[in-house]
């Protein structure tokens, strides 16, 4: 009876088998519905995205000036490509680039270095007191960049400021003198120091906050188990935490990044707008070419955000070639 009942099933898988792979199987027609879902998505995406980053570009090929906004006047020329080639061979905008460069790096590097390391605080703080400390934290990553440059600027004014009377009252032997008249934003050194401390204030709670919420997923028996190998905290850090947060830091560091390189509120207002081509960021010289300058070049302004339109996608892409390469995108 077994048998008879064994020998009935495999007959029964066989005949399926021959009927969904059988020659003469009809075949599923894949229907047009979730192209068509998405597509108004889609459509209003490429009007809101791609619509501006196509009239960039188109922009930093022509003469586009304010002129060209005037009634009764010829619409802009192409220029042929002399926008790029005046930038290539302008000294002042290689300055420009590697302050660019160099201040985002460091901003990027201190902000994912103290948000970790606060992250990593607040996990073993109690629950309560963990949870109170992220809120005031998330207080300064919430304050308005306006606000938050204006403090700063109004802490280091020349005379009135409160780091320069504090710093006038010190010793003279442990800082010096004539601090109560110092400019701090005339200089890059000063300035872009100030700029980089406003930008980490603001920037290092969302990442320690992220690291937090990451922490609290990685099972704590990953921990005993490296603590019974006699793993210190660091090595704890690099065995158990970095690889299990990967994914996160990877998507911390280009947001950051990303943030980072379009900084302009807190430089304009720390700046003062101040014409000094020293003291430039990318995105300030996009402002001063495309806005500032007289007459307003549009064209040379559109070209400069291209540039950096282009760093911040190979940024992405970057971080794309990673996530694929670590199967993130399943």
């Amino acid at each position: 009876m077994a048998h008879t009942v064994e020998r009935t099933a495999e007959q029964g898988h066989e005949d399926t088998d021959r009927v969904t792979d059988g020659p003469s199987a009809p075949r599923r027609r894949k229907l047009p519905t979730p192209y068509l879902l998405i597509a108004p998505a889609l459509i209003l995406l490429a009007v809101v995205l791609l619509w501006p980053i196509a009239q960039m570009v188109w922009y930093s090929l022509t003469s586009f000036t304010t002129r060209n906004l005037l009634p009764n006047q010829p619409g802009p020329e192409w220029n042929d490509f002399a926008h790029y080639k005046n930038l290539l061979t302008d000294p002042s905008f290689w300055t420009i680039l590697r302050n660019t460069v160099v201040v985002c790096v460091l901003m990027v590097g201190i902000t994912m270095v103290l948000g970790t390391l606060v992250g990593i605080l607040l996990n073993k703080l109690p629950t309560w007191f963990s949870g109170f400390v992220s809120i005031g934290m998330m207080l300064a990553w919430a304050t308005p960049a306006l606000s938050a440059s204006l403090v700063f600027r109004w802490l280091f004014l020349p005379e009135r400021g409160l780091v320069n009377v504090i710093l006038d009252r010190l010793p003279d032997w442990l800082v010096g003198s004539g601090w109560l008249e110092y400019n701090w934003f005339l200089q890059p050194g000063s300035l872009f120091t100030i700029l980089i401390t406003v930008i980490v204030w603001q920037s290092f709670p969302f990442v320690a906050v992220s690291v937090l919420a990451g922490l609290k997923s990685i099972p704590s028996e990953l921990y005993e188990a490296a603590r019974m190998d006699g793993a210190s905290g660091w090595k704890s850090f690099w065995n158990v935490t970095f690889p299990m947060l990967r994914p996160l830091f990877a998507l911390l560091l280009v947001l950051q990044i990303i943030w980072d390189l379009r900084v302009f509120t807190q430089l304009y207002i720390l700046a003062n707008s101040f014409q000094n081509k020293d003291v430039y960021l990318l995105s300030y010289y996009i402002y001063q070419q495309g806005f500032s300058a007289s007459p307003a070049n549009y064209g040379m302004g559109s070209a400069i955000a291209v540039v950096m339109t282009v760093m911040i996608l190979a940024v992405t892409a970057y971080y794309l070639r990673i996530m694929i390469r670590q199967g993130e995108t399943r």
